[in-house]
């Protein structure tokens, strides 16, 4: 009986981290996973940071619940793993401990002030041009005299 009870708790603990029933569901359809767990923080395009150590295992226990809407373009169904900035991506991936709200990473004057989207495989994809001539050519049908 025990069992069951720890499952409705869970359970009601789902509905009630995500705001509801409408918020559990649109969570379901956004990420097709529904977790719940402490906040750990939100960067500057609102993308919030969770981590459950004692739900998960190593390597699932933390996570991203993107914004909707950045950088002036909608991403509420979306969404892209190039969303998340540098600095939270060391955190996201267990590289270190300390998320950037506590241990803020010194700055680096390679990485852009403004977070960009990957574009590969859109049209503004970067496709870099050939500088030396073809060293195959295509052949090509000689005309018939009429």
């Amino acid at each position: 009986m025990a069992e069951y009870a720890n499952l409705v708790r869970r359970a009601l603990g789902q509905l009630r981290g995500h705001g509801g029933v409408k918020g559990f569901f649109v969570q379901l359809l956004r990420a097709n996973d529904v977790k719940t767990g402490a906040l750990v923080g939100v960067d500057k395009y609102g993308n919030k940071y969770y981590e459950d150590n004692k739900n998960y295992f190593f390597g699932r226990h933390r996570w991203v619940i993107y914004t909707t809407e950045m950088n002036g373009k909608n991403t509420f169904w979306e969404v892209d793993g190039s969303m998340v900035p540098a600095e939270w991506h060391r955190w996201l991936h267990c590289m270190t401990d300390n998320p950037p709200t506590t241990h803020p990473p010194e700055p680096k004057k390679f990485l852009a002030d403004e977070h960009q989207f990957n574009v590969s495989g859109t049209t503004q994809q970067y496709v870099p041009y050939s500088t030396t001539r073809k060293k195959i050519h295509e052949w090509v049908p000689p005309k018939s005299a009429q």
